[in-house]
């Protein structure tokens, strides 16, 4: 298997005008197992939104090949990031017009992990922070495979994305969400979504219907995504329930005093 080349120092489109084709893309920044497929397809629903299915875009990279495709695009002005997140920005776009739609929406939860590069790829990206009871989260996974992870394995994995979200809740601008609120006031919820995005309110949010793509790795593939509305979500766990290990991330987020 041939070996992704280091990466390159990001920065900033030298010129937005020209180098972006995007504009002001929207990222559900969330944990796995989070409700962000509930929450993209609610989005996905919405007349302006194209919500699509997880895209991991990010882990799309450029190969110059030779050294002398490296000296001429560096003649150009482009070092190996900017040509990345050129196809980055190509590949949203190419989906958002072929949708019909205003704005896209990318949910990958792993693009929690690479926010700064995220932020510097289109600098008028707009974000949505999405928070579930980090017992939840962790049970969630360990459901989703549980040949591949025990309880504790589970809450330790899930844990590094919680981590990485709340990084990222940190230093970007954003609207936070919880899913518990989500599946207990979704008109609420979205309505305030719309808001934050400029928006009109569209009832079809709240009846989206069954997802375009419901595979594993995808996004969420269980019956509560296909049944094509808002489900209830599951009882919180009570305190003795939680994992030593992530109490201090639901004291961050306000599910412990």
């Amino acid at each position: 298997m041939k070996k992704k080349p280091p990466e390159s120092s990001f920065r900033p489109p030298a010129d937005p005008e020209v180098d972006r084709l995007l504009t002001a893309p929207v990222f559900v920044i969330s944990p796995v197992r989070s409700g962000s497929t509930l929450l993209r397809s609610m989005l996905n629903a919405h007349p302006d939104l194209h919500a699509p299915h997880e895209l991991h875009v990010r882990r799309l990279s450029v190969d110059f090949g030779t050294s002398l495709a490296e000296k001429a695009m560096a003649a150009l002005g482009h070092n190996r990031a900017d040509l990345e997140h050129m196809l980055w920005d190509r590949v949203l776009h190419r989906e958002l017009v072929r949708s019909g739609k205003r704005f896209i929406v990318d949910k990958t939860p792993a693009n929690a992990f690479a926010y700064e590069r995220i932020a510097a790829c289109w600098p008028d990206a707009r974000y949505i922070f999405l928070l579930r009871h980090p017992a939840s989260i962790a049970t969630s996974w360990h459901e989703a495979s549980p040949d591949r992870r025990t309880p504790d394995e589970a809450a330790a994995d899930a844990l590094r994305y919680m981590k990485a979200v709340e990084r990222a809740k940190k230093a970007l601008p954003g609207l936070t969400v919880r899913y518990e609120d989500l599946t207990d006031e979704p008109e609420k919820i979205a309505r305030r979504i719309c808001e934050f995005l400029g928006i009109e309110w569209s009832p079809s949010m709240l009846t989206y219907g069954t997802p375009d793509v419901v595979t594993k790795g995808l996004g969420d593939w269980k019956d509560k995504i296909r049944s094509g509305s808002v489900q209830p979500g599951r009882d919180l766990p009570g305190a003795d329930e939680i994992p030593e290990v992530l109490k201090p991330m639901c004291r961050t987020w306000g599910y412990l005093p």
